[in-house]
């Protein structure tokens, strides 16, 4: 049960189920949920440690999320279930063990989060941190680490890959000034690039104050060695660095 798995069955996902509505001219739809563990884990060397959001990402008729914590979990796959067409929610194998607080409203068998919304996670208004996944709880950490020094980094949660909630970075980032993406995914046209690309390409891009930064896991096949394993993916202190350096900040 993991996503590098379904490289197996991807003519299905990208010319089958995801084209169906439109080549029926919306005739006929596909409700079908694809979930399972997305990224790296833990030891599970290259075939095994791959972020597929930017694949998925990129294909009309595909609606692709990817939760962080219980809230996610529960009101992205609930959406996911209800939507008549076909949906990717790339989860985290890391993340299935992790507790977190709950709600009344999260409780409830109504509680939904609408595709291409994202969440602020943290306000901030010396820089925007956009991620999704596992590594929203590195930026959080990172962001930790920064308030302590008197830097307020605002963190996004954009738990929706595809439709993206490009609003909510375009405002965070008039806020802030600066913008940097993290993900667990290999730099080259991945999510991160996307967020960029679009950002450039908004009025977003005369509130910057320094080039877009980007934060990936390393552009090699994953190692199983622990101690290379650690050296190829971002953290929490790999992000607080991050920060300083675009901030100009010793």
């Amino acid at each position: 049960m993991t996503f590098n798995f379904a490289m197996q069955a991807i003519d299905q996902i990208i010319n089958s189920g995801a084209k169906t509505h439109y080549m029926s001219g919306a005739f006929a739809k596909c409700p079908i949920v694809f979930r399972g563990p997305n990224g790296a884990a833990a030891g599970v060397a290259a075939q095994h440690s791959q972020d597929y959001a930017s694949w998925y990402g990129q294909i009309p008729g595909l609606k692709v999320v990817s939760p962080y914590d219980a809230e996610d979990a529960k009101g992205l796959l609930k959406a996911a279930i209800r939507d008549p067409n076909p949906v990717v929610v790339l989860e985290n194998e890391l993340m299935y063990g992790v507790s977190f607080p709950s709600s009344a409203e999260i409780a409830s068998k109504d509680f939904v989060i609408p595709f291409g919304k994202a969440k602020i996670a943290r306000e901030g208004t010396d820089i925007t941190i956009a991620t999704y996944s596992r590594p929203v709880g590195f930026a959080l950490e990172a962001a930790e680490m920064l308030a302590k020094e008197g830097i307020s980094a605002e963190v996004i949660n954009l738990r929706s890959i595809r439709p993206l909630d490009l609003a909510s970075i375009i405002k965070s980032v008039k806020k802030t000034n600066h913008l940097m993406t993290v993900e667990q995914g290999f730099p080259q046209f991945g999510v991160g690039s996307e967020v960029s690309a679009q950002i450039m390409e908004s009025e977003a891009f005369d509130y910057l104050d320094a080039p877009v930064c980007r934060v990936t896991g390393a552009d090699v096949p994953m190692p199983y060695a622990q101690n290379l394993e650690r050296l190829a993916l971002p953290d929490a202190e790999v992000i607080y660095k991050q920060v300083k350096r675009v901030l100009n900040v010793e």
